[in-house]
């Protein structure tokens, strides 16, 4: 068999969610045509077969998650080899596939045994206890018959607190997680954007040195404020004039920015299957209608779920009305490499001093963060300082 690898569906993404197969087992297909729909960061993406030949096995159903590079689909006879698999990814899969009987390698992966095996190919099992690392940096220990239980019994290990010698995890800890978790029913795991906002948020938690500036926006004067969305993007506009060096991506390892002139504004969406950021490139050409126009066009291909990956792709600032739902002020998330995001809270009546005089004006709270790293408090200042001139003006 030749096998069809998950291609990488754009920079980098490292995994994709099948969505639907159209084909089947026996199938003859040609070059082009269709094989799957899968879904990444809300978009979903049509696979073509690379080569012409007839479908021996797929790996996966709806609903599950392959990562990039790993078996996709096995072609009967001595076709041609997969194009898009790395070196190696192929014989390696195939190997796979035929060396070793289905439910062995399920058995296997079930009960840790693979994962084992590759640490200790890598020398990481010391004297038959596996330390690894969790997400904040501890250790966990557990011998390798602690590790399997806990693969049969669906119990992540970083959830178990250790009874054991030096903070090992032993069996009885596993059983009284896994009773612990028979009660509430099973873990719901994180699909397309939820999988992607997730991943962005660890990486903006690991790399930006967060900041914020937080003022309020006299918009009395603006006549309809039912949707304000157009309204701020053109004040980032006006900010991104007055000061660019918030309109940039920084790259951390390099330590160095790059300042850009053209303005890709990534609006944080709020939708059922959870946050993700959709892009308005070149927003410092559009008058307030035309962002309308683009805003309303934006609705309607998430209401189709036509979004593709390049609609989320490049955004040089980003910008969050999360007052459109509740809230005043905010401490944001700026997704790596921007170095920057505007939040507008929920405009409200208050009273305010004007020419020594209480009055009651509509204010609308702002809220800009900001990665240190890239952006100086100055800067920052200034930047909101004529996104609230161009909202009062």
């Amino acid at each position: 068999m030749n096998i069809f690898t998950l291609p990488d569906l754009g920079e980098g993404l490292p995994d994709a969610e099948i969505v639907e197969w159209h084909v089947q087992p026996g199938d003859n297909v040609e070059a082009g045509q269709l094989l799957v729909s899968v879904e990444t960061a809300k978009a979903i993406i049509d696979v073509p077969s690379p080569h012409s030949g007839q479908i021996a096995k797929l790996y996966g159903k709806a609903g599950d998650v392959i990562e990039t590079g790993k078996p996709l689909v096995a072609y009967a006879g001595d076709g041609s080899a997969d194009a898009e698999a790395p070196a190696g990814a192929t014989d390696a899969a195939q190997a796979d596939a035929e060396g070793m009987p289905e439910d062995e390698l399920a058995a296997r992966h079930d009960s840790g045994t693979v994962v084992g095996e590759m640490l200790s190919d890598e020398g990481l099992i010391d004297e038959g206890v596996i330390g690894r690392r969790s997400g904040a940096g501890t250790a966990i220990k557990a011998t390798p018959a602690v590790r399997a239980l806990a693969g049969r019994m669906g119990v992540e290990l970083a959830m178990v607190t250790p009874s054991g010698r030096d903070g090992t995890i032993l069996s009885s800890d596993v059983r009284r997680v896994a009773r612990i978790l028979a009660e509430h029913g099973p873990m719901e795991p994180l699909r397309g954007v939820r999988r992607a906002m997730a991943r962005n948020m660890t990486l903006a938690r690991d790399e930006v040195s967060s900041a914020t500036v937080m003022e309020d926006a006299d918009i009395t004067g603006i006549d309809s404020t039912a949707d304000i969305t157009p309204r701020l993007m053109r004040a980032i506009v006006a900010g991104c004039k007055a000061e660019p060096s918030l309109n940039a991506w920084y790259d951390g390892y390099a330590n160095g920015r790059r300042v850009l002139e053209r303005i890709h504004l990534g609006l944080a969406v709020d939708a059922p299957q959870g946050l993700f950021v959709a892009v308005f490139r070149d927003i410092q050409q559009d008058d307030e209608a035309a962002l309308k126009q683009r805003l309303d066009e934006l609705k309607d291909s998430i209401a189709r779920r036509s979004l593709t990956p390049d609609d989320m792709r490049g955004a040089s600032i980003l910008l969050s009305n999360y007052g459109a739902i509740v809230g005043k002020y905010a401490s944001l998330v700026v997704l790596p490499p921007t170095v920057a995001i505007l939040g507008a809270g929920r405009a409200r009546e208050m009273p305010v001093v004007r020419d020594g005089e209480i009055v009651i004006r509509r204010m609308l709270p702002l809220a800009l963060s900001f990665d240190h790293r890239a952006v100086t408090g100055g800067e920052a200042a200034r930047f909101v300082k004529a996104v609230i001139e161009d909202l009062q003006g």
